[in-house]
């Protein structure tokens, strides 16, 4: 009887073994796939860009102008709406910085007017559960609570995007480029992240200025137009975006969102 029931045990073991060896066997194969697409959306990144030298300088040379001149002449702005937000004394600081990454995946800083309370980005302080949900995968929420009156308002004409013409000025954002993400965010691109990055992002896009309400990260449209923007980016299509970015501005503020 003893016996029987080592001979079971051993059938056992063994294909429980085998079981084990073809599980890790799978694992391995599947790790093999994801590293040969990462360096094959690398290798592509690198093929696109060596393409579209002429087209970077070029947009490079509009940058650095643009900046530079939209700063100056939009100086008096800057000091209006920062005395609009010291005036509100919803917080201590009239910038908000936040760490998002660059071209190559290098963390930046971009800066913003402040649009939020004091300890915003404590979000299980001020948002409910759907909110939370919402937040976590989609990085924004409708109707958040941490936006101050004129937050609102900075948000639904844009203005809080403005002092990123200091980062553009810098070489860190283009005009037009994908959305500058966070670290958190490279996930939801998979393999094609490096393909995301090899390129500045931008203070303004072609997911920005052409989104409706259903393109989210999670039916993977943001994440498609991010995409065809980088593989297919030339002079006429950024002055087409830069254009539909002002004609969303002003539906937006026209519907008062």
């Amino acid at each position: 009887m003893s016996m029987v029931r080592s001979m079971t045990l051993q059938s056992n073991n063994k294909v429980s073994g085998s079981k084990t060896s073809a599980t890790a066997l799978k694992e391995r194969t599947a790790e093999i796939e994801r590293h040969k697409a990462a360096i094959a959306a690398k290798k592509k990144a690198v093929k696109i860009a060596r393409g579209k030298k002429t087209y970077d300088n070029i947009k490079r040379t509009v940058d650095i102008v643009g900046s530079a001149v939209g700063m100056l002449v939009l100086l008096p702005v800057f000091l209006l709406i920062s005395l609009l937000i010291m005036a509100e004394r919803s917080g201590k600081h009239v910038f908000f910085k936040q760490c998002r990454l660059g071209m190559g995946g290098k963390p930046i800083y971009i800066y913003k007017f402040r649009t939020m309370i004091d300890n915003a980005e404590d979000v299980t302080r001020w948002l409910n559960e759907e909110q939370l949900k919402q937040y976590y995968s989609e990085y924004k929420v409708e109707d958040d609570p941490r936006v101050t009156k004129v937050g609102k308002f900075l948000r639904r004409t844009g203005l809080d995007e403005l002092p990123q013409l200091l980062n553009i000025l810098k070489g860190e954002l283009s005009i037009v480029g994908p959305r500058p993400i966070q670290e958190s965010e490279t996930v939801l691109y998979g393999k094609d992240k490096d393909l995301l990055l090899s390129i500045r992002p931008g203070l303004t896009g072609y997911w920005q200025a052409y989104c409706s309400g259903d393109t989210t990260y999670t039916n993977r449209k943001r994440q498609r137009m991010e995409i065809h923007y980088v593989l297919h980016r030339n002079l006429l299509w950024d002055l087409k975006i830069c254009l539909a970015t002002f004609g969303a501005i002003v539906r937006k503020v026209k519907r008062g969102q």
